[in-house]
């Protein structure tokens, strides 16, 4: 499975509000304020959060906000930024996408443009059929949803993609803010596929089935000679970011 590295800035723990770990907890009360037109600020102590490029923690939405304010609530003597997903890509999309949206929708059509759902195994025949289960669907929806068709091919042998889907993915994005950017961004580098993304996005798949589908020839692997230990570990810490990301796309 293809992995790419997330944009500048995308997936960073800030050292102000999401401080390195084992670092004391530095505040007591964990509260949101409404700062008008700007959106719901995170407040620690009463004192404004942020970010670490220095800008103000403010969310665009005020369940996200709250959902970011309990990472907050929910750490102990010590910080543990591992468990705070939603502050690190809060702190991504204001830092490394505000003001860099272009870029970062470039890099999500880029990946499109080999997409793991358009690289085919030759064999075994119980790999094919796997990959054809859960890929297949998601590339008819992206035809006719999204006006997207993209072109198969089979190994590792890159594929052309048409320009003119490449160009609607572009369109369908261009309308997104910071945050939204940002979260699928993640879950693209995390999958390998900007299709996955966008069919969380758009609801087509719940995170749960795109986790799946991006990891169907892990899974074959592990099936033929089982699991290993640390892959496992790793594997269990990109879901979180992968699930964190879903779930900051459902707040906003």
């Amino acid at each position: 499975m293809t992995q790419r590295k997330p944009a500048k800035g995308a997936g960073t723990a800030g050292k102000d509000a999401a401080p390195g770990r084992g670092a004391k907890r530095f505040y007591k009360d964990v509260a949101i304020e409404d700062r008008g037109g700007d959106g719901p600020a995170l407040l620690l102590d009463g004192k404004q959060a942020r970010t670490p490029g220095k800008a103000r923690l403010i969310l665009p939405t005020r369940p996200l906000a709250e959902a970011v304010a309990e990472e907050w609530r929910a750490q102990g003597e010590r910080i543990d930024p591992s468990t705070m997903p939603l502050t690190r890509l809060a702190n991504s999309a204001i830092d490394g996408v505000s003001g860099r949206e272009k870029a970062v929708i470039g890099d999500i059509v880029a990946h499109a443009g080999s997409d793991l759902l358009c690289y085919r195994a030759q064999g075994p025949q119980e790999l094919v059929e796997a990959q054809a289960a859960h890929w297949d669907p998601v590339l008819a929806w992206a035809k006719t949803a999204l006006g997207a068709p993209l072109v198969l091919g089979q190994g590792i042998v890159h594929v052309t993609q048409p320009e003119g889907s490449l160009d609607r993915l572009k369109q369908t994005l261009a309308s997104r803010d910071a945050f939204s950017l940002a979260a699928l961004h993640v879950m693209t580098a995390l999958t390998g596929s900007a299709l996955l993304a966008f069919a969380v996005a758009e609801r087509r798949l719940t995170p749960e089935e795109a986790w799946a589908a991006s990891h169907v020839d892990e899974d074959w692997q592990i099936s033929q000679w089982g699991e290993d230990a640390e892959a496992a570990e790793r594997r269990k810490n990109r879901w979180r970011d992968f699930a964190a990301a879903a779930k900051t796309l459902a707040l906003l």
